[in-house]
């Protein structure tokens, strides 16, 4: 019954996630600058969790594998933050991020088959294989009309944030047997910013004119960017990740719709075809792949 009830919890925790983490997604694209924009709203978190990450950092006493993944951790969020700043700058909400989501779902089974000779089941394959389809349907690859493609870079730059979010939920997966879930929040929070650092001029006026432009959606963005992680860290401490992961790409519809009614962004019929068709074949892979 406890288990069922953590599983259930778990549920709850990653839904909220998922949109949680459509909603800033949608206000970092709304804004004007999206590295400072992206900087800005990890700033507060950053800093509230530090004394603690301090603390447990020194009482930890985890083999240094742990220590070789936090380092890995920052890497990799590193990349995260900036070919994310870079797809949401060249490409509409409504078409990468339903993209990015997907392919991070579709890299672990596929590399799983070719390189560790796993297998899926006929549901995981069909499952692969609609996000494949939905990816290209939102790309506009194999359209003929050229306003339906997706320029090269954009392509580029989504499916690296792809890579990234796949590593990084294996690398802290692995981490939650040594650390909390608040100091891989906070690890995770270093790296992203450090990604963003090197494009980041400090000390310039446009951080004030930000500020008081686009304040309360940064408040908003401080809240939810850390927030919707934070509960996935939870979740993911309550239940299997193959049960709750999948759960939490619900944010490709969410973050389509957002794009295409908040966003005013065109072809509103075929992004939301191309996200419902990728979210089928996540749940596919997750629920009934193997």
């Amino acid at each position: 019954m406890i288990g069922g009830v953590a599983i259930s919890l778990a549920v709850l925790l990653v839904l909220g996630s998922g949109m949680a983490h459509a909603v800033w997604n949608m206000l970092a694209k709304s804004s004007g600058n999206k590295q400072l924009f992206l900087f800005i709203i990890y700033i507060p978190t950053t800093l509230m969790l530090l004394p603690g990450f301090m603390i447990e950092i020194v009482t930890a006493n985890p083999p240094m594998s742990g220590y070789l993944l936090l380092v890995l951790s920052v890497f990799i969020q590193g990349g995260y933050a900036y070919f994310l700043s870079k797809s949401l700058t060249y490409g509409d909400l409504s078409q990468v991020y339903p993209m990015m989501r997907g392919i991070s779902t579709f890299l672990l089974p596929f590399f799983g088959v070719i390189l560790l000779n796993e297998r899926l089941s006929v549901w995981g394959w069909l499952g692969l294989g609609l996000i494949a389809i939905g990816f290209f349907l939102s790309s506009g690859i194999f359209t003929r009309k050229q306003r339906f493609h997706a320029a090269h870079r954009v392509l580029f730059y989504t499916a690296a944030v792809g890579f990234c979010t796949m590593a990084y939920v294996m690398v802290d997966k692995v981490n939650l047997q040594h650390f909390s879930p608040t100091l891989l929040l906070e690890i995770s929070n270093i790296g992203f910013m450090l990604g963003l650092a090197p494009f980041i001029r400090f000390g310039e006026i446009r951080w004030v004119s930000e500020i008081k432009k686009h304040g309360k959606w940064l408040a908003v963005g401080a809240i939810l960017s850390p927030g919707s992680y934070l509960l996935f860290l939870f979740a993911m401490s309550m239940s299997p990740l193959i049960y709750i992961a999948p759960l939490r790409e619900i944010g490709t519809v969410f973050g389509t719709l957002l794009g295409v009614l908040l966003l005013k962004e065109g072809q509103g019929g075929l992004r939301m075809a191309s996200a419902g068709i990728i979210f089928i074949g996540i749940l596919l892979v997750g629920m009934l792949g193997i």
